[in-house]
């Protein structure tokens, strides 16, 4: 690994127990569905040492998987996007035990995205590529349960993210 690549490794114990978010009028709230934590936890510090490697996997696979996406970054610096990403994984990494502390951030996340042109279409491409990057960086380690854990997750923030989306796409036609 090249001296300045990113490590997204050493981070701080959280205790709550984490739970899926379902959809109510009010928005994300608790289902009472856990989320496999440790698995997300253990999954995630597999290929945290291989952040940028892993971003880099991620760009790739979701211009070969969708190219019709590849327009939305046209005047995007893909480092700084890189970087983006990697932090708000890291985010989410930290943030499992306790995502009801981050839905905020998500919903507007999902607001900017707007502006960047992203579709609710895009949204199960992006997790499918995530996931399947994830598990190329992790290799032989990357196991069934991972993949489950982390497709659970995954909806958990696309739902907040396409939550404030909706709420952009309401103000942007008021």
């Amino acid at each position: 690994m090249a001296a300045n690549r990113t490590s997204v490794a050493a981070f701080p114990p959280v205790s709550a127990e984490g739970t899926a978010l379902g959809r109510s009028s009010r928005g994300p709230q608790s289902s009472g569905m856990p989320l496999d934590v440790d698995a997300l936890e253990t999954s995630f510090d597999l290929v945290a040492a291989r952040g940028d490697d892993l971003v880099d996997i991620f760009y790739a696979r979701l211009f070969a998987a969708a190219p019709a996406v590849r327009p939305l970054f046209a005047r995007t610096d893909l480092r700084r996007q890189k970087a983006m990403l990697l932090a708000t994984l890291v985010l989410l990494r930290k943030s499992l035990r306790d995502l009801h502390a981050i839905v905020p951030k998500l919903r507007s996340l999902g607001a900017r995205h707007v502006g960047y042109g992203a579709e609710a279409s895009h949204y199960p491409v992006v997790g499918a590529v995530l996931l399947a990057s994830m598990a190329e960086v992790a290799g032989d380690a990357w196991r069934p349960e991972y993949e489950r854990a982390w497709a659970a997750a995954f909806e958990v923030v696309a739902e907040a993210m396409l939550e404030g989306a909706a709420a952009a796409q309401t103000d942007l036609a008021a």
